[in-house]
């Protein structure tokens, strides 16, 4: 009797719900004890939270900025993908972190893609030429104190037709 076959990459990745499922066990999130708390079925928005803990914790005792940048790297280029859908390409190219307060509690992160801003990507990507965006999101305690932003330059390109 064959064993069951494990599931692929793009099968768990293929939908928000595995996204949300998978990313748990991600160890760049898993180990550092960054949480998605929210990502919506349509790939429109995301939030990420990052609790201060001893392992999350700086020399100093606050946010370690590696962390910080962590909690958002992937998460513009992951709305954008799902959002445009598989004719495109979609790359991280730049970021930028810009560090603004310490960060002495927990901390989240909200990404808005909004259809202006996929529609603006479609119409600039029509042609076939890349298309360079950047997208900014701040990292916030709970009262609203941005501890940091952070930019992200993504690289985005309509694929060739298929002949």
């Amino acid at each position: 009797m064959p064993l069951p076959s494990l599931p692929t990459w793009s099968s768990l990745l293929s939908s928000a719900a595995g996204i949300r499922r998978t990313i748990r066990l991600w160890p760049p999130y898993a180990a550092t004890g960054i949480h998605l708390v929210e990502l919506a079925d349509d790939f429109s928005t995301a939030v990420t939270e990052l609790k201060l803990r001893p392992w999350t914790a700086n020399f100093v005792g606050t946010q370690f900025g590696g962390s910080l940048f962590s909690m958002v790297d992937p998460w513009w280029m992951i709305l954008m993908m799902r959002r445009l859908g598989p004719d495109y390409v979609v790359w991280d190219k730049a970021g930028t972190i810009e560090f603004v307060a310490p960060g002495r509690g927990d901390v989240r992160a909200r990404f808005d893609l909004t259809d202006a801003m996929v529609a603006e990507v479609r119409d600039a990507a029509a042609d076939g030429e890349k298309v360079l965006r950047w997208y900014a999101v701040d990292i916030a305690t709970a009262d609203g104190t941005v501890i940091a932003r952070v930019r992200k330059q993504l690289y985005i390109r309509r694929k060739p037709a298929s002949t």
